[in-house]
């Protein structure tokens, strides 16, 4: 997201009942960091926006292998290619790694206060 006005705003990715996305969100409050929220029981993210994080980080960062959906379709010995990945991911958000943040051109997985904190100079 973009700052308006000397403002900074971040993007959330991730879902309300997460823990972590649940701090990701508290954390940015806490120091007045306008942010947009998307659940992802609500709106999926793009592919576009997946790929953007997958980028970055590769896909396998972005996929949730610990979590329940993961056990609950059976991905385990999955072996697909990064593109699959990206598809099965889009399709199903809740196997992501959450939150996904986004500020500007700056992107984190998971918890990631350290990074946030250099982003807010706090």
């Amino acid at each position: 997201m973009s700052t308006v006005a000397g403002q900074l705003e971040v993007q959330i990715l991730g879902t309300k009942k997460h823990s972590d996305t649940r701090k990701a969100e508290r954390f940015f409050k806490e120091r007045r960091v306008k942010v947009h929220f998307m659940d992802f029981a609500v709106r999926a993210p793009s592919l576009g926006e997946l790929k953007r994080f997958a980028q970055q980080f590769g896909v396998e960062k972005l996929i949730d292998r610990q979590g329940k959906r993961f056990a609950e379709l059976g991905l385990g010995p999955s072996r697909y290619g990064e593109e699959k990945w990206l598809t099965v991911l889009s399709d199903e958000p809740l196997l992501l790694v959450q939150p996904l943040v986004r500020c500007k051109q700056r992107l984190t997985v998971g918890l990631a206060e350290d990074t946030w904190k250099s982003w807010v100079g706090k």
